[in-house]
Formats: C-alpha cells, structure tokens, sequence
C-alpha cells in the first residue's frame, strides 16, 4: 500500500507531539518516585469522566495527589493522572472536542485511553486475579501467573472511495440528520489494512475497488481505536447498501464536496465536525 502523505495538511486532530512520554523512565521505579516528589509534579484534573478543561480548552492540573500513571515530562514538569472516574459518554466527549485546544489534544486522547484500558482490564485475562498497574501506569500485571498485559488499541479503517471524480459518503442512524461521512470499520483478524478497507467498502456499499492508498492516522480516545485514514479507486457506480449499517450512502461530486466543507446554507451534506479523521480526509482529497 502506497505510503500517505507525510506533510498532511491540516493534521489530524489528536496527532502531534504531545508531551515527552518517556518510556525509559517506566521501567525505572524509584526515577518514577523522585519525579512524584518533585514540587512542580503536577496531576491532570478529571471532570465527569473525562479530562477537564478550562475556559481556553486547557487541560487543567493541580498539585500531585494519587497519581497512579506517568503521562511524561512536559518541558521538565513531571505529568500524572489519577485513573479518570466513570461516567464519560461519547456525547460528552465530543462536547468537550468542540472546546479542546489542539495543542493539548494528544495528551487528552492519551490519558483517557489510558485511563478506560485500566478501568476495563483490572483483571488477568490468563488467569483471572486481579492485576497491579506497573511501569508508570502503561501495563499490568498479574502477581500470581507474572502475565503482563499492555494497553489495547483497535485498528479501524476509515476510508473514502472515488469514482470518476466523485465521492462516496454515507451516514449512521446515529449522525445528525443531514451529516454524512468516510466509511468506516474495525480491521479484522489476520486482515491487513488493504483488505479491511475493501472489505468495508464491498460489505457496506456493494463495490469493489483498487489502489487503496493510506493518507493519515488518527488515535481515537472512544475508548481506544487507531483510525487510519484510506483512499480507494471504486470500479463502479453502482451501490449496493447495506441497511443494517448504514442509513444512505451516496456518491458526491467536488463542487458539493467544497460546499458542505464551507459551511454552505445550500450544501448538499453536512461534513464530520473539524477533530473527526474524515473531516480531515475530505479536505485532503478537495486540495488535491
């Protein structure tokens, strides 16, 4: 599969640097003790089961309490997170996308993926005791079979398909009415990532298609997928859709395609909001 573009402009929302996540330091208990009693050390603030942010769209931190996971060093400021409490929704999470300052994104995406794998593999899965959290919080281990297990995350497909200059979008009972989007779908085991986007395309649309390329990747904090961004040549038109997954599916030209991304009173669609990958992929595809 071609390589994408590397100078993807604009970026995927959550991609970036972040912080310094230094993984030499995981392993290196007592270093990770001494940064706890650092004066800076600071705690990230959780708020309704997600990471609070303040009035600009900034992670907000206090001074070091229960930090049970290392986040990195920002600068030389040691950064923690207690384990988020329940009670986050996806309505609420993407509430809060709509406020939150790109340049704190990737941490965001980081310490909430983390902190739902910890709420959600509290225990062994070889032998079903409950595990302890090492190497600052990015693994677990069981202390009676010596297991460790490290942080899910679930490749997903997300792609747009194009025929004779036009695209193909469709849209989720769950969407906003009037919204339509890249297809998408979690790749499969001993599937690579060509044959999960054909695959989709063929099982959700009814087409077939070739020179699958990948364009960009996105982390996605909900609760913790790996959505990589795919463009596809579709050998046909026709459309073959499939109800149980989707509400409509549809072929839309680039004057439509322009519109929608505008914001347009007329547009033929509304567009995936700006921090969603296909947003980014619609807008790669109209300035190519």
């Amino acid at each position: 599969m071609p390589n994408g573009n590397h100078d993807l402009q604009p970026e995927p929302f959550f991609s970036g640097p972040g912080i310094d996540r230094s993984d030499l330091l995981r392993g290196q208990p007592e270093q990770l003790a001494r940064l706890a009693k650092e004066p800076r050390a600071r705690q990230l603030r959780w708020a309704n089961g997600l990471p609070e942010l303040d009035s600009d769209g900034r992670l907000c931190w206090t001074a070091l309490e229960d930090g049970l996971l290392f986040l990195g060093l920002d600068g030389e400021v040691p950064c923690f997170s207690a384990i988020g409490e329940e009670g986050g929704d996806l309505r609420a999470g993407f509430g809060a996308l709509g406020h939150l300052h790109v340049a704190d994104a990737p941490l965001f995406a980081a310490a909430l993926s983390l902190s739902n794998w910890h709420r959600r593999h509290r225990y062994c899965a070889n032998c079903g005791q409950v595990s302890e959290s090492v190497r600052g919080g990015w693994s677990r281990r069981c202390p009676v079979c010596s297991t460790e297990h490290f942080p899910r995350v679930d490749p997903v497909v997300i792609m747009l398909a194009e025929h004779d200059g036009r695209l193909l979008l469709g849209r989720q009972p769950q969407y906003p009415p009037g919204r339509y989007s890249a297809l998408a779908g979690f790749v499969e085991v001993g599937e690579t990532v060509e044959a999960a986007v054909a695959r989709e395309l063929h099982e959700e649309a009814g087409i077939a298609v070739r020179d699958i390329r990948y364009i960009a990747s996105q982390p996605w904090p909900f609760p913790s997928s790996l959505m990589i961004g795919c463009s596809a040549m579709a050998l046909s038109d026709e459309l073959t859709v499939d109800t149980t997954e989707l509400d409509d599916a549809r072929w839309f030209d680039r004057d439509e395609v322009a519109a929608a991304l505008a914001g347009a009173e007329d547009a033929a669609f509304i567009p995936p909001p700006p921090f969603a990958i296909a947003r980014t992929l619609l807008e790669h595809w109209l300035a190519a």
